[in-house]
Order: C-alpha cells, then sequence, then structure tokens
C-alpha cells in the first residue's frame, strides 16, 4: 500500500493535467448507499417490487410516476451528508492547479460541496429539477417538501435532472468529460466498476501512459492501467494529497 501511494505521489506531484473520473464508491464512504449494490437491489425489490434498473426507467417515470417519486425519495433524495476524504482532496488538487476536471457518475453533488468547481456530472444531480411543462426551476428541497408526485404552478410534472436508464447523456457533459480527459496527463479513476456505459467508456478516449485505478475489487480494466490500488478511495487519495 504505502509503495503504491508514494507512486501516486509522485505522479500528482509531475503531473499538471490530472482528471478525476469516479463513480458509487466516492460516495459510499459518505453513507450513500450504491443501489447496484445486493443490500440496495433487494431492498428495492422488497419494497417496491422492481429492480432499481427498472424503477429510475424513464419509462417507469412517465407511467408509474407516483411510484417513481416514492422510491426516488427514499433512495436518492439524500441532501443530509457531508463529503468525504476523497472529494476533499479532490477539491484540493483543483485548488492547487493541479486537476482539471472531475467527471462524475454520482448524482449527489457532494464533489461541488466539497468544493470543487469544475465538475462534469454524467448523470445529473438531485440538486436540479425542472418543470416538464414551463421550465421553471425548483431545488432538492422543494422536491422533498412535496407530497407524492412534485407539482408545478402550471400543472406540469417536476422532473429531476438525472438522466434515468432509457434516456441519453447530455451532450455537452458528455463532450466536456471527453475533451479534459483527452488532454489529461493522468487520469485517475475511482470508486467504479467500470461496468456502466456509455460513461465506463470514456477511459478509452485517454491517450496518456499513467492510467490510475482505485478500485476496493477488480475491474476490466486492471489490465491495461499503469496503477491498479484496491483499497479505500478516500484514504489513497487523503494520504496522496496529504490531508
Amino acid at each position: 500500500m504505502e509503495g503504491h501511494i508514494k507512486e501516486l505521489r509522485n505522479m500528482v506531484d509531475s503531473s499538471g493535467r490530472i482528471v478525476f473520473f469516479g463513480g458509487a464508491g466516492v460516495s459510499t464512504e459518505s453513507g450513500i448507499p450504491d443501489f447496484r449494490s445486493e443490500n440496495g437491489i433487494y431492498d428495492a425489490i422488497r419494497r417496491f417490487g422492481e429492480r432499481p434498473e427498472t424503477l429510475l426507467s424513464h419509462s417507469f417515470f412517465m407511467e408509474h410516476t407516483e411510484r417513481f417519486f416514492q422510491y426516488y425519495r427514499s433512495a436518492l433524495l439524500v441532501t443530509d451528508v457531508q463529503p468525504n476524504a476523497a472529494h476533499l482532496a479532490l477539491a484540493k488538487l483543483e485548488r492547487e492547479g493541479k486537476l482539471t476536471a472531475v467527471v462524475t457518475q454520482n448524482i449527489d453533488g457532494l464533489h461541488t460541496k466539497a468544493g470543487s468547481k469544475n465538475v462534469y456530472e454524467l448523470h445529473g444531480s438531485i440538486y436540479r429539477n425542472h418543470c416538464m411543462n414551463c421550465g421553471k426551476f425548483y431545488s432538492a428541497e422543494d422536491i422533498m417538501d412535496m407530497d407524492t408526485v412534485p407539482m408545478c404552478g402550471c400543472g406540469g410534472v417536476i422532473k429531476p435532472d438525472v438522466v434515468l436508464y432509457e434516456e441519453g447523456l447530455d451532450s455537452d457533459v458528455l463532450q466536456g468529460a471527453v475533451t479534459h480527459i483527452m488532454r489529461a496527463d493522468v487520469l485517475i479513476v475511482g470508486g467504479t466498476s467500470l461496468a456502466v456505459y456509455p460513461a465506463a467508456g470514456l477511459i478509452d478516449y485517454y491517450q496518456g501512459n499513467r492510467l490510475v485505478l482505485i478500485n476496493k475489487s477488480e475491474t476490466p480494466y486492471d489490465a491495461r492501467a499503469d496503477l491498479v490500488i484496491h483499497e479505500s478511495i478516500g484514504r489513497v487519495l487523503s494520504e496522496t494529497v496529504r490531508l
């Protein structure tokens, strides 16, 4: 472990265009459950009779809007959590001019809360919600305060700006993420199994020779990485950046 930390620290110290690409494993250390985990899947099946992939699909949102929001509020609309060591370390690297962008699959807004400025949220954010009819903006707190299906004053349904299954990623966010990854001299990938596409495919745009994978379990890309660390993302980044 110490040898890996030293190697990663040397990469960070000698770089000026680091990009971090992260997934759910970054947020679980803040207490946010990973809905893909065994507990998350079986809990959803027990309470709602459907898998999360079904509950969080566009068609389910349109056809069973009330049940969608029951699951969404109980599983994803989590605002009473704080950034962990990984979020704070990345924000510090950005302030130091080392890190150019954070690309995340998470929708919890914790990177921004930690102080990161240039964040590409591939799957959207729970903190942005808009009326499907008039486009009026609503906060996460507004959605929590409304009963059942959140409705706008104009009569339209308020939809969270999160990318559901069957929906495409925002083209501007995707292009920004791709551009930064292509220009990176170090790409650190952490807290993701690299199993969700098209997001996981972004790693293929990296053109450098310092690819770092930090994940508690193996990923399909481990053999391609220049450095693999199977450890807590918070521990690795905090020791690397010296929080």
